[in-house]
């Protein structure tokens, strides 16, 4: 369908949605959002500014561009998952999941310890690679067959254990998939995860797999559905805080800090803070070098979350100060330092630097150039600097938009 270039948004929408005979109200629903909602995006009345759900509606629409809504130079590609998408690690790791067998489990017992080892060994590469999907996908077929089959292979005493290992490995692979899976396995994904916890009966895994499932409800548009999840794990395992391992006060921790992120995005600023506070005080709490394994919370990663809490609030001064004052060198995690230099360029973007932009993306690009490339607010900020660098820029800006795939070469 061809559109006028000088449409806005909201235009763009109506006429997608009315060309595909579609109703508000059944668009709406589908992005998770109500007819006034859409009504208010459609007339202009309303800023769409957030990322996913402008997904979510292309995706609705069927619209594998998303600059077809947005608008703008048509040769900046902005893909929509309409589908299994373009990681060539997908279609092992679909297969995994979705072929499971629902008979025993034959031939030797899976040694349930050894599986939790290579579990956090792989969460270690998640961390410390900067092509973690790739490497990270290449591993995780065999690990959920394996971490499957342990769950059907022991007794009481282990079964539960190989249930902690496999909601620890549909934990991964929410992280290795996130953006690139069809909704459909990232649903079946959380779900497993948060079962195979329960399952286990472990309070700690139960939380974990909640701050999983949280990840997926806010990044498909249900931030309210992603709230109650993690307060409820909060609360599960608050009893359970006094004496027990950092680790569980580090999934606790954790929860708060989605909270903080989920509310920011919502634009409820105070909120937002006091959630971060509690994390920050959970912080306070742990050794000074402790570091989550899987979601790497600690003293680093709650300085992280308050640039994030900041740039999504569009307090662009206060996240740029608070960067300011962050060694980045204390995060583990070279995919969260990647990240935290995007939260820096979106900072930079938000008050029009783009200079800025450019040299803090480049440097996320040396650290995890996947990272970039399947992240959307990365990509958004590639695409920006690829439309509207400054002219002395512009070859950088396409060469960074060419490596995160967002500009044609």
């Amino acid at each position: 369908m061809d559109l006028p270039d000088d449409l806005s948004t909201g235009e763009r929408i109506r006429r997608l949605r009315e060309s595909r005979g579609m109703s508000r109200p059944v668009l709406a629903g589908m992005c998770g959002r109500g007819p006034d909602w859409l009504k208010k995006i459609e007339s202009g009345e309303r800023e769409l500014r957030s990322h996913s759900l402008l997904m979510a509606l292309a995706a609705a629409l069927q619209v594998s561009d998303l600059s077809v809504i947005t608008g703008g130079v048509p040769e900046v590609a902005q893909s929509v998952p309409l589908g299994r998408l373009s990681h060539p690690g997908m279609p092992g790791i679909w297969a995994a999941v979705m072929n499971r067998t629902m008979s025993p489990a034959p031939g030797v017992p899976v040694d349930v310890a050894a599986l939790q080892a290579r579990v956090d060994q792989t969460w270690r590469l998640w961390h410390t690679s900067g092509h973690q999907r790739t490497e990270v996908g290449a591993l995780l077929p065999d690990l959920i067959r394996d971490a499957e089959r342990a769950t059907r292979t022991h007794d009481e005493a282990a079964r539960r254990a190989a249930h902690v290992a496999l909601s620890d490995v549909y934990r991964l692979t929410g992280q290795a998939t996130a953006y690139v899976a069809p909704a459909e396995l990232a649903w079946v994904v959380a779900d497993r995860a948060l079962t195979a916890a329960q399952q286990a009966d472990s309070p700690s895994a139960i939380a974990a797999a909640a701050w999983n499932m949280g990840n997926i409800l806010r990044e498909t548009s249900y931030p309210e559905e992603a709230l109650r999840v993690v307060a409820e794990a909060a609360e599960l395992i608050r009893p359970h805080l006094d004496g027990a391992p950092d680790d569980w006060r580090g999934v606790y921790g954790a929860l708060q800090l989605h909270a903080a992120v989920t509310y920011a995005r919502e634009g409820r600023d105070g909120e937002a803070w006091a959630a971060w506070d509690r994390g920050d005080q959970v912080a306070k709490s742990l050794p000074a070098a402790y570091v989550h394994p899987s979601t790497v919370f600690g003293r680093a990663n709650v300085d992280f979350h308050a640039v994030s809490v900041a740039t999504d609030l569009q307090r662009s001064q206060r996240a740029l100060s608070l960067a300011d004052d962050i060694d980045p060198d204390t995060m583990p995690s070279a995919e969260r330092r990647a990240r935290l230099w995007v939260e820096v360029a979106r900072g930079h973007l938000q008050r029009g630097d783009r200079t800025a932009a450019l040299h803090v993306m480049q440097l996320a690009a040396k650290i995890s150039i996947e990272t970039l490339a399947f992240t959307p607010a990365a990509r958004t900020a590639a695409a920006d600097l690829w439309r509207h660098a400054p002219r002395a820029m512009r070859a950088e800006a396409a060469r960074l938009g060419e490596a995160v795939g967002v500009a044609a070469g």
